[in-house]
């Protein structure tokens, strides 16, 4: 599972902890891996303050992760190169704020990142990492477990329900 992380992120725990909070970002790695264990998942942590390695970043791990979590910092304010890199991003992933950005300066209040994202999370703090990641549980299939074909409808007792046969399929066509 791929985890991004945009500029000034680094230096979380240290940068303006009373809007970030105290956590580094190698708590917030720590926090995620310990969320995808069960799953088997591990977590490759990106984090650059240079828009064109994380786009190089999302290029590398398309293929060989199962989704992502994304926390573009002040890149999804205008972060086009970034956004176009993910929109060609095929597995599912969250963008995650620490702060409430709609809380804070209105140049902080749209995104042009989250319309392609799975989903967001903002204003949670470290915590949304972790939401993110069970998100990402739940939308991203399991590679080890096989994936059982739709068979359509079932019952409450989880057997098929049986198909009732369309009006067209039982009506003699018109002559």
């Amino acid at each position: 599972m791929l985890l991004l992380n945009g500029p000034n992120l680094g230096i979380l725990g240290r940068r303006e902890p009373e809007i970030y909070g105290t956590d580094t970002l190698a708590d917030i790695e720590a926090a995620v891996a310990d969320e995808l264990s069960d799953r088997g998942w591990k977590v490759v942590s990106v984090q650059h303050d240079s828009e064109g390695d994380l786009v190089g970043a999302v290029h590398r791990h398309s293929d060989s992760t199962v989704g992502a979590i994304v926390n573009p910092g002040a890149l999804m304010i205008a972060g086009w190169s970034l956004r176009d890199a993910l929109a060609s991003y095929p597995p599912p992933w969250i963008e995650v704020h620490l702060s409430n950005v709609w809380a804070r300066e209105q140049f902080r209040h749209e995104s042009v990142i989250a319309p392609l994202a799975s989903g967001v999370v903002v204003g949670l703090g470290a915590f949304g990492y972790r939401l993110a990641a069970r998100a990402l549980l739940h939308l991203a299939p399991d590679p080890l477990r096989p994936q059982v074909p739709d068979d359509g409808p079932r019952t409450s007792a989880g057997t098929a329900a049986p198909h009732a046969a369309s009006p067209a399929a039982s009506s003699p066509m018109p002559g």
